[in-house]
């Protein structure tokens, strides 16, 4: 009877946490994540189909996506805490996965009749076709976005209590699924559309989307009811978005009789009370700026006071070296890969460090658990900080080990003719690429689109081989093992952002280190196109360390404010 009603307990306990709040968030969390990581994988290889194999569109594309949420990550997150969360997580799963939807449907019939549309209009149905599937994808990360910050930023530190503890615990769960994703979902899709076909693929990704926005809108839903706390939002934001709109109703109604601006607020009176001559000169001086010039000063506005947030937070620092570290070719993109193509390493070996490159960033997670727990928050931060640092050291080395292509002797003007050849004798380590070598792999920061370089780089000669491969070891070795410190770094970060920032501006804070994050990722942009050659590759990665260096100081800084100040528990 004991065991039977252990076997009971067992049950009964099972039971309860799958119709728990966190089971319900990490299956939701995993399906929105599979569905990104497929979406982004083959949205890229779409896009180079497209364009016969070319990297423009693809460009296009990133400098689109990392603008739009540059620009409007304060707008996203202000929007994510002026509205109830059930509304801005329903809200954004619905355009998120509608936009797919569509895109996806456009992409299908672009495939199915793409020599009839290039002949229609003398091929501008084709740009339309390109522009509409562009601006379809990034709504959808648009919204993505808003669904991240609302979900992984603000929903699941109400769910734990604020519990730090079990926040921790959350935060490396998700990333852990993320991190599985991250491989199965691209190879999942990329299956299908090998053995099937381009259209097929589409059809694969919308049915997925389809079924992912129910199950997922039904279970936010139920963890909407089961957490009352999610259902309260800081007064001072209702507050402001009612005084925000009897503005507006002050604006379209010229003449109002109960309605008194002053001093920033807004109040009901008798019309008798209100001096003529005040209320004329506040009347004339609205009625003066037309009201989409007043929207768009209020979007200025808007913007402006959620990075005047963020710079007021005490993680600011913390979160501003986070986004240092996106300032780098040093990851499983497509640059680093395509660099690793031109040094002789097969597609599948890539395929394999990949793999292991997620099996570290798993223990990534694993050692912040267990850090955060034997020396606090900050302190696993600055030990984080150091594996990262010392990690990289491997791929410094690497850029003078034997087998390393660097020369820079190619920066000079005057060689600018054996840049585009790749002749000479410092090229031998470079496999020549049919179809223009010099031109820039434009990066993604997803670690999945090492496919786009298979395509890419397929016809690289075989049976060449270089002097030594000792240089691309120990990038690599240098790459992976860094996965470890930087993923717990990154998660000691994002609870520290998740613990610092007040609930009235969690969402405007989270979408400007959004924002912040993109920029850097700009400048990686601007620092390929600058210097697109394998034999360029050292430099970058010297410049990589460099800002990722300065994004760990900014942190060791920020916890030596911290341990100046009466310690708490952590």
């Amino acid at each position: 009877s004991n065991k039977s009603f252990k076997t009971l307990y067992l049950i009964e306990s099972a039971l309860i946490y799958l119709k728990g709040p966190k089971f319900l968030i990490y299956v939701s969390g995993a399906l929105s994540m599979w569905g990104d990581r497929m979406w982004h994988f083959a949205i890229s290889v779409f896009l180079i189909e497209l364009y016969g194999h070319n990297l423009l569109l693809t460009g296009i594309f990133g400098l689109v996506v990392a603008g739009s949420v540059l620009l409007l990550g304060a707008l996203i997150g202000d929007w994510v805490d002026r509205n109830p969360r059930n509304k801005v997580a329903h809200a954004s799963l619905f355009i998120q996965n509608i936009s797919v939807t569509v895109c996806s449907i456009v992409l299908m019939l672009v495939f199915s009749y793409k020599k009839w549309i290039e002949e229609i209009w003398d091929g501008w149905l084709t740009v339309v076709c390109y522009t509409v599937v562009i601006v379809l994808a990034n709504v959808a990360n648009l919204a993505s976005t808003a669904l991240t910050i609302a979900i992984q930023r603000d929903w699941i530190v109400v769910i734990t209590g604020y519990n730090r503890g079990h926040l921790a615990g959350m935060n490396a769960t998700m990333r852990r699924i993320d991190q599985v994703t991250n491989i199965l979902a691209p190879l999942a899709v990329g299956q299908v559309m090998t053995l099937a076909s381009n259209v097929v693929g589409c059809g694969f990704i919308l049915g997925w989307n389809l079924v992912s926005l129910i199950v997922e809108f039904i279970f936010l839903s139920r963890v909407y009811r089961i957490v009352p706390a999610l259902s309260a939002k800081p007064g001072d934001r209702q507050t402001d978005r009612q005084t925000d709109r009897q503005i507006e109703l002050l604006i379209y109604n010229p003449n109002p009789q109960y309605i008194l601006v002053c001093s920033g607020r807004t109040s009901a009176c008798p019309a008798a009370a209100i001096s003529e001559e005040s209320t004329s000169l506040h009347l004339q001086e609205i009625s003066r700026i037309p009201v989409c010039l007043h929207r768009l000063r209020g979007l200025l506005s808007t913007c402006r006071e959620g990075w005047r947030a963020y710079y007021r937070q005490p993680v600011f620092l913390a979160g501003l070296g986070l986004a240092f570290l996106y300032t780098t070719v040093l990851g499983f993109d497509c640059i680093t890969t395509g660099y690793a193509y031109t040094q002789g390493i097969s597609g599948s070996l890539l395929s394999i460090l990949m793999g292991v490159s997620a099996v570290a960033g798993l223990l990534g997670t694993v050692l912040f658990t267990k850090l955060r727990k034997a020396c606090g928050l900050v302190n696993t931060g600055v030990i984080s900080s150091a594996l990262h640092l010392v990690c990289l050291l491997l791929c410094l080395w690497s850029v003078f080990a034997p087998g390393s292509p660097m020369d820079l002797s190619i920066l000079n003007m005057g060689n600018a003719s054996d840049v585009g050849g790749m002749t000479g004798g410092h090229q031998r380590h470079i496999y020549p690429l049919r179809g223009g070598s010099n031109q820039p792999l434009l990066p993604d920061r997803s670690s999945i689109h090492w496919t786009n370089n298979t395509v890419l780089f397929e016809n690289a000669p075989a049976g060449t081989e270089p002097e030594s491969y000792v240089s691309i070891i120990l990038l690599f070795l240098g790459v992976i093992t860094a996965r470890v410190g930087l993923w717990s770094f990154d998660l000691t970060v994002t609870q520290l952002l998740q613990e610092t920032i007040c609930e009235s501006e969690r969402g405007a804070v989270n979408g400007v280190q959004s924002s912040m994050n993109y920029l850097m990722d700009l400048l990686h942009f601007i620092m390929v196109i600058s210097a697109p050659q394998p034999q360029h590759f050292g430099i970058l990665v010297i410049i990589s360390i460099l800002f990722i260096f300065t994004g760990h100081t900014m942190y060791f800084l920020y916890a030596r404010k911290i341990k100046r100040k009466p310690r708490t528990n952590t």
